[in-house]
């Protein structure tokens, strides 16, 4: 297995790794990623962090997560909300393509909602993140992402980097999940999207927002669905029982079967489990904000995970309250 180098470094150093070469990821405030030099590489905002010494917020230093890919097999482009579908189409044969959507922007909706309608989606192994800002500033400064060979900052579209593996050596996403389907009630949407007021529990019709007001939801339990035997969380954003609207972080579909995930005794003793089993070397990984905050992550190390905690998580489709990893391995 081929793991990548993760670290926190300083606007120096990483300019550096970037002069040298190397293929990097790059998750950091504006004002830092700015200041980054061309070269191979590909950056999105953000200031929560899960480092080798725990999580962390900072404004003061970057993560660079240097690929274990030649800079001669890698292509960056970047791609507005109606052109997504050409992501699967530009995907090399046989690599990766590692995609960063600026939370909020048009990209980042289409793609959560059209994802797993691509024809061809899983042909390439497709990893990412959703970029982002401190959580104070949600709705008042905009997330980013960066194409750092051409220098283009984007705040409407999103930036990926294709990378061409050699034959002997393959590309594998895998989903690390601290939840379980709980033994709640089936639920399922009549219509697709970020936001629902009607859906179906056990084949009746109901108000979601109500629902979960009556049976007394912990709105940080994800609903879980069983997506060909993975289970694939949707977070809450909002329940609005007076206007009977719930937000999500990722949509809902037709056609799936939803339950809230079981409860867990300990968020961060979960968490922590669920990344012990998970296999190490990974090449690329990030984590979700929301297990950062609801985990109280901040100063605490789990696992070996290093990486980005982000506003939404990319294993082809998009996830939340998730770890996605991007392992490279022989064969």
């Amino acid at each position: 297995m081929t793991a990548s180098v993760a670290a926190m470094r300083t606007v120096e150093d990483a300019a550096a790794i970037i002069a040298s070469g190397a293929v990097v990821v790059v998750a950091g405030t504006q004002e830092l990623l700015r200041q980054l030099p061309r070269g191979s590489w590909v950056g999105g905002t953000m200031r929560y962090f899960m480092t080798s010494a725990g999580g962390v917020e900072t404004d003061e230093r970057v993560l660079v997560t240097e690929l274990p890919v030649e800079p001669a097999k890698v292509s960056v482009r970047t791609y507005n909300a109606a052109e997504l579908p050409w992501i699967v189409t530009d995907a090399p044969a046989n690599g990766f393509s590692l995609v960063i959507l600026p939370s909020g922007s048009a990209a980042h909706v289409a793609y959560a909602e059209r994802a797993p309608y691509l024809p061809g989606l899983f042909r390439t192994p497709i990893v990412g993140w959703v970029s982002g800002v401190r959580l104070a500033d949600l709705g008042t400064v905009a997330p980013l992402a960066i194409d750092g060979r051409t220098g283009e900052v984007t705040g409407d579209r999103a930036v990926v980097l294709h990378a061409q593996l050699p034959d002997e050596l393959t590309a594998r996403v895998e989903i690390v999940n601290p939840f379980e389907t709980g033994s709640g009630d089936v639920i399922t949407f009549p219509e697709e999207g970020m936001s629902a007021r009607d859906c179906l529990v056990g084949g009746q019709p109901r108000n979601f927002a109500q629902y979960l007001q009556e049976i007394g939801a912990d709105t940080r339990l994800p609903l879980v669905a069983d997506y060909a035997g993975v289970p694939v969380n949707t977070s809450v954003q909002s329940v609005d029982a007076s206007a009977g609207l719930v937000r999500f972080y990722a949509p809902v579909f037709t056609g799936i079967e939803y339950r809230m995930a079981a409860p867990v005794p300990d968020y961060r003793e979960a968490y922590s489990a669920a990344l012990a089993a998970a296999p190490g070397g990974a090449a690329f990984a990030c984590s979700c904000i929301l297990n950062y905050v609801y985990g109280e992550l901040e100063g605490q190390t789990v696992g070996d995970l290093v990486g980005p905690m982000t506003f939404g998580e990319i294993a082809y489709q998009l996830l939340n309250q998730t770890v996605v990893r991007l392992s490279i391995v022989e064969g």
